[in-house]
């Protein structure tokens, strides 16, 4: 798989990001279960290559997907040499507290979970949950945050949302050299232009996760009418399933249109894709190698 230098950061990644929500058991936002096993057995075959590349969370799983990956760390004698294991901070489980304390706590539990004694990159996650002026308040959690990297703590930050205008207020602060956007990066919506223009001219590193919408541009729109997990509407469904019928009139999965049109835009550094089974593996690598027609995209 290409690698990739991670913005200015000097770390190099490869372009799929092995996204873990589902590892840590989420049966409400996904429709299935992960047992501990599976999930730490997704991990080990994850080292094994070609993906160097992890993305987790404070909150996954109330701290499950974390814990499992920690597992699997340990299993292997420490994170393997090459390997990024990106994690965040979330606010107290339940309550809005996205305080500074509460920052320095939740990386206070990702290290432990993790096993580790530092984290190599750390995002801001859904800082959308409080106010821009909350965010970069005295006290809050940007400058926790940066304090943790001045400590050691940290290696480098970054900043996960929704909100595109958000996070070009973020971006513009200078402390964050990773910039990750959710569902604003696909086939069905391109909204996240602006801050793909705006992280590469700051050389951030930009990540784009959802690259199948939650499931629309896996299963097809008939299986799956949602995008971001939420309804959309007629004309969307109706875009997408067109869509579909291209990419059949030229035997080309639509996942790995999906994928593909993510993962060969150079100014994202990677994508993510959740994997909660082995075999997860594999199949990503054999979406990115499906050879997609110039004629194709133009069509897309």
């Amino acid at each position: 798989m290409p690698i990739r230098q991670l913005g200015r950061t000097g770390l190099t990644v490869s372009d799929v990001c092995v996204g873990t929500s589902a590892l840590g058991s989420f049966p409400a936002q996904y429709g299935y279960e992960v047992d501990e096993d599976t999930a730490v057995a997704t991990i080990r075959r994850v080292f094994e290559g070609p993906f160097t590349f992890i993305d987790t969370s404070n909150e996954y799983g109330g701290g499950a997907s974390e814990a499992r990956i920690g597992r699997a760390i340990a299993d292997v004698g420490g994170i393997p040499e090459g390997f990024v294991v990106a994690t965040k901070v979330d606010p107290l489980p339940g309550t809005t507290d996205f305080s500074g304390d509460r920052v320095r706590r939740s990386v206070e539990e990702s290290l432990e979970r993790l096993g580790v004694d530092r984290l190599q990159l750390v995002y801001l996650h859904d800082p959308e949950k409080i106010t821009f002026a909350e965010g970069v308040a005295k006290g809050g959690p940007l400058e926790a945050l940066i304090d943790l990297r001045d400590q050691g703590v940290i290696q480098h930050l970054g900043v996960a949302g929704g909100p595109i205008d958000l996070e070009l207020r973020y971006l513009a602060t200078e402390a964050f050299d990773a910039v990750i956007s959710h569902n604003r990066y696909t086939l069905v919506e391109q909204t996240a232009e602006p801050l793909l223009e705006d992280a590469a001219r700051r050389g951030v590193a930009f990540v784009n996760a959802a690259p199948f919408g939650g499931g629309m541009l896996v299963k097809g729109p008939r299986a799956v009418p949602r995008y971001c997990y939420a309804p959309v509407a007629q004309a969307t469904l109706d875009r997408v399933q067109r869509m579909e019928s291209l990419c059949e009139e030229h035997g080309v999965p639509l996942a790995a249109a999906a994928l593909q049109f993510s993962a060969r835009d150079e100014r994202v550094t990677s994508t993510i894709v959740g994997m909660s089974r082995p075999d997860r593996v594999e199949q990503t690598v054999d979406l990115l190698g499906v050879e997609i027609p110039d004629e194709l995209w133009s069509e897309l």
